[in-house]
């Protein structure tokens, strides 16, 4: 058995908008997370406790403990075109992605971008993610890979595209058809891995290629399904031109049979009330990706009307597009994203919407997202402050949404001290105790 020792931060239910002082926070300092030779949360116990004789003892105390944050929408290769200038999301695909992804039909590219993005997301504070790889079988198969080495719950899934793409990115029905059965059978239900039915938005699909990835959901409703929908305001009026019998963006999915409730469709941002209504209806979940939504000009996402009409959202990070793997950035950008719609988000909500609520929408709030017992234990012990400047803030803070706050804006990556995965280190800081 293994006693985490540090302050705990976790949720047992969903923070109101704009409550500072939330019930469905869980906040114990200074306690003990027990964890079992499972790698699960055996259970939580006060400071006086005392380990017993045998217990892997990792005093952590005056770190900050929450569970890992899982990243509901990052493209693993696009570590490669991070941060690139200049461009909005057509221009962007065009001039930097495709060309980088292109490379990934080669199996050593495949597997050194998956070893490098899993690690990164491990130095960042992520323990899950629901990740596109690219439209190269190879590459969805060294993400599997290199995930269960690591013990990370991933789901992913091969990128279907068949038009509007270079010729080293398109496939055609049959052979995708081929692909993603093929790496259904060999990962889906593996260890912590799942499979996703992975269309890369509805531009680059053909309706044929669109109704056989439908076809595979309903035929498998255990299989999760992620794509991109309404993220920018030329491609929303480009899907109206391809796909002219459809309602909305949206539609086009519902039409194809891809909307249920193991969807994840990032961004959401130009989307209507007709819209809301269905996502409610099916279950499905928008992944808020602020920092790409601000990077490229993209929009700023109604947080609050999701909310008020009981849509599920979560917090991603959408590199390449955003510009960090860090969710102490991305949770940050949301902040000012909210802000400039004249709302308001809570640290509470924030930290929710990056832990519980992705768990809760993913089906997996029984392995993921809390300290709950019997969760398996992929935790994150963090540096409250990182300098001068923010250690004499945080020792300013009134309460602790204050000290919280704080932490979250002034925070990023630095502040990462060990992550966890399964009760196992998986990353540590050099000056960690």
């Amino acid at each position: 058995m293994k006693a985490i020792r540090a302050d705990l931060l976790d949720f047992d239910g969903t923070p109101g908008w704009g409550d500072v002082d939330s019930a469905a926070v869980r906040w114990r300092p200074d306690h003990w997370l027990l964890v079992g030779d499972d790698g699960r949360i055996g259970a939580v116990q006060p400071p006086a406790w005392q380990p017993p004789p045998g217990t892997e003892v990792h005093d952590l105390s005056g770190h900050l403990l929450l569970p890992g944050f899982v990243d509901t929408h990052v493209h693993a290769p696009q570590l490669d075109v991070i941060v690139s200038y200049g461009s909005q999301l057509l221009d962007w695909l065009e001039t930097y992605t495709f060309p980088a992804e292109s490379r990934y039909g080669d199996p050593d590219v495949a597997q050194a971008g998956a070893d490098r993005f899993l690690d990164a997301l491990l130095a960042h504070g992520t323990t899950s993610t629901v990740a596109f790889p690219t439209v190269h079988k190879v590459s969805a198969d060294r993400l599997f890979d290199a995930a269960r080495t690591r013990g990370m719950r991933l789901i992913t899934g091969k990128v279907l595209m068949d038009r509007n793409a270079p010729d080293a990115l398109r496939d055609d029905v049959v052979q995708a058809e081929r692909d993603c059965l093929e790496l259904i059978e060999r990962w889906h239900g593996v260890d912590r891995l799942s499979y996703a039915v992975t269309v890369r938005f509805a531009p680059t699909s053909t309706p044929e290629q669109l109704a056989m990835a439908g076809s595979l959901c309903r035929a498998d409703p255990t299989l999760y399904m992620q794509t991109h929908v309404a993220e920018n305001q030329d491609e929303v009026r480009w899907v109206q031109e391809l796909f002219p019998q459809a309602r909305s963006y949206l539609d086009v999915y519902a039409r194809a049979g891809l909307l249920h409730r193991r969807s994840v469709l990032a961004h959401g941002i130009w989307l209507d009330d007709a819209d809301r209504r269905l996502l409610l209806e099916i279950g499905a979940q928008i992944a808020h990706s602020p920092t790409s939504n601000t990077f490229l000009g993209s929009g700023l996402f109604d947080w609050r009307a999701m909310d008020a009409d009981g849509v599920a959202v979560s917090v991603a990070t959408d590199v390449g597009g955003g510009p960090s793997l860090s969710m102490l950035r991305t949770l940050a950008e949301a902040y000012k994203v909210q802000a400039l719609r004249g709302e308001r988000l809570t640290a509470w909500r924030a930290l929710h919407g990056a832990t519980l609520a992705p768990a809760q929408a993913l089906g997996l709030e029984h392995e993921i997202g809390s300290f709950e017992p019997g969760r398996t234990a992929d935790v994150c012990a963090w540096r409250w402050a990182v300098g001068e400047v923010a250690a004499h803030r945080l020792s300013m803070a009134r309460n602790l949404h204050e000290k919280v706050f704080a932490w979250l804006m002034l925070g990023d990556e630095r502040n990462l001290a060990r992550s966890y995965v399964a009760g196992r280190i998986a990353y540590q800081a050099p000056s960690t105790p």
